[in-house]
């Protein structure tokens, strides 16, 4: 099989898809596991009012929670996969929406611990961590709730707001089943009149396609359909701030920018700060707009330029079993006992490799390390779907690495450090491909994907957030989020990032219609800093070698056992300073002079 093949879920070989087994031998083991998880509530219930009385309660109370969080995550984790493998399929569907039932159902059952925990005087928890040593496991978690003390509300109004997380989950489920389910696309032909499947998933391969007349077709075939449903599009993101506005006031946050950051510990100057780092660097993207105009000497730039290689005769197909291999190269650095994993995760089919019928678009990594992550891809056998398996099996090692090393509660890492061992992947995976030709036109068309890697993440993803942050200040001012009004906002900041040279073509207003992330409450700005952060990491673990592997090893087994800023920190990384942003985006002009001169 390979990534231009696509079949219906039944008809892919086993050996593409991932083996959920690992978590629950079957569908029927699952739902005895929805049996089983319904005597948990009752016995939450017996700990309402009594998180004070005791050293050993409170510990028994987060024993029982680590053990239902690693029970509901493989739960929720087994019944996601599922319906993410075929979105059209309503048995799985069914088995999801039961599955974040019960997960907001027993986080309600437990929604009087915030509330509970905050009220025990400090000199009483003091004398707590005395006489139950094991408690101090836990003293990371316990700060983190008593540092938001003014945001939690007493435990009547948490489990109400606890019973809204399943309604607040709705924009994002309407956003997938509409957009992976339900949308159909024209097919499309290129410059010989030959047809093409048009789907979400072919859509941007389609645009690297050296083919200008199937880019353009493709593009405009898309965005046209697209419109036909802009005001669905636009409806669903309104609910989604209007959903965010809702829970950053009634936990009296100043805006839902701080409340989003506020859940993961980073300051909302960070988020800023970023976004001011990128405008005064807009320059060097003008640059290599125009750069890539003359490259591929055409009279107008248009948005259907954006993702063609500019060196497109220097591209080569490239098999998964050759992108595993590459990967496994590249990554060689990290030690023998992180490919040892990796090889293990090949082996063992943790990944469901190419798109078929239904399937969710893009690619991801669970985030739950019991009994081991999963990373969903849509493979197309081409060098962006290679870096695309070395960044996500990046978060897959993170989480592996957390899991591991971590106790339950302060497993998990937050968002805003999830993309920096993901990103530090691509990059060695990047400077190894440059350290292995001096080939200037395999260089050349190397160092174009990485300057596309700073496009795409840098100045992209920080578009992106902007964008986010005007939506929310008009939901937090009452301005309904319509489609008028995103597309005229969107394309205004297309404008501005891209430059004059560019041509930012009408249909480009409607890009916001087909961008998940705008789902998933302020995360698009953590890969732009992420980028940046693993930019340093990674030049860090090449020149300093054991020492900086055994630091960066640190930081993938830290979860969220420190603040995030402190874990990037501890590797060389203040990502309080904007020095992180303008060091990176120093290293993307050196590289535009580069690539300008290996190409005259």
């Amino acid at each position: 099989m390979d990534g231009k093949t696509i079949l219906p879920r039944s008809e892919v070989p086993e050996e593409f898809t991932w083996n959920l087994s690992d978590i629950f031998a079957s569908d029927d083991k699952w739902n005895e596991e929805l049996e089983a998880l319904k005597a948990y509530p009752e016995r939450m219930a017996a700990y309402a009012g009594k998180l004070g009385e005791s050293a050993k309660t409170l510990l028994d109370w987060f024993t029982l929670s680590d053990e239902i969080t690693v029970r509901v995550s493989k739960f929720v984790q087994y019944a996601s996969c599922r319906s993410d493998q075929d979105v059209g399929n309503s048995f799985y569907q069914g088995m999801r929406s039961k599955a974040f039932s019960t997960a907001v159902a027993l986080n309600s059952a437990g929604s009087f611990e915030a509330s509970e925990i905050m009220a025990i005087p400090d000199e009483t928890l003091a004398r707590f961590y005395a006489e139950e040593p094991k408690l101090e496991t836990y003293r990371r978690s316990i700060d983190k709730l008593r540092r938001r003390k003014a945001h939690i509300l007493s435990p009547e109004c948490e489990k109400i707001l606890a019973a809204a997380g399943e309604i607040s989950e709705s924009p994002d489920r309407t956003f997938s089943m509409f957009h992976n389910a339900d949308m159909r696309y024209p097919d499309v032909t290129d410059a010989k009149g030959e047809v093409h499947t048009l789907t979400d998933g072919t859509f941007v391969p389609m645009l690297m396609s050296a083919d200008r007349t199937l880019r353009e077709n493709a593009f405009k075939a898309y965005y046209k359909r697209a419109g036909e449903f802009r005001n669905t599009y636009a409806s669903t993101l309104d609910a989604q701030f209007k959903q965010l506005k809702f829970f950053a006031d009634a936990r009296h946050y100043n805006s839902t920018l701080e409340a989003s950051l506020d859940v993961t510990e980073v300051p909302v100057e960070v988020y800023t700060n970023l976004i001011d780092a990128v405008h005064g660097n807009l320059g060097k993207m003008y640059r290599y707009v125009e750069l890539r105009k003359k490259i591929l000497g055409v009279d107008e730039l248009h948005m259907y330029d954006v993702y063609t290689p500019i060196v497109a005769d220097a591209d080569v197909e490239i098999s998964f079993e050759e992108a595993k291999k590459t990967a496994l190269e590249a990554l060689a650095v990290l030690g023998k006992d992180y490919t040892d994993v990796l090889e293990e995760a090949f082996s063992n089919r943790w990944l469901d490799v190419y798109e078929n019928t239904g399937k969710r678009g893009g690619a991801y990594c669970t985030g739950n390390g019991w009994p081991h992550p999963y990373v969903l891809l849509n493979h197309k056998d081409n060098l962006d779907s290679m870096f695309t398996l070395v960044h996500e099996m990046g978060h897959a090692m993170h989480t592996w690495h957390s899991c591991k090393y971590q106790p339950v509660n302060t497993a998990e890492y937050v968002i805003f450090v999830a993309e920096v061992a993901s990103t530090c992947n691509e990059i060695l995976l990047m400077r190894h491909l440059l350290g292995k030709t001096d080939d200037r036109k395999q260089r050349a068309y190397l160092i174009n994907h990485f300057l596309d890697q700073f496009k795409g993440t840098l100045y992209r993803q920080t578009m992106f957030a902007e964008f986010e942050l005007q939506m929310g200040k008009m939901a937090e001012s009452g301005e309904a989020l319509t489609a008028d009004a995103l597309s005229a906002k969107y394309l205004a900041l297309n404008k501005l990032y891209f430059g004059d040279t560019m041509i930012s073509d009408d249909e480009i207003a409607l890009e916001w219609t087909r961008i998940p992330h705008f789902y998933y409450n302020y995360y698009v700005f953590q890969y732009a800093t992420s980028f940046s952060a693993a930019v340093a990491i990674a030049n860090r673990i090449l020149r300093e070698g054991e020492s900086a592997v055994k630091d960066y090893k640190k930081f993938l087994s830290g979860g969220c056992s420190k603040e995030p800023v402190e874990l990037l920190r501890d590797m060389g990384v203040d990502m309080r300073t904007p020095a992180p942003v303008n060091d990176a985006l120093s290293l993307f002009g050196e590289l535009i002079d580069e690539l300008s001169a290996l190409l005259g």
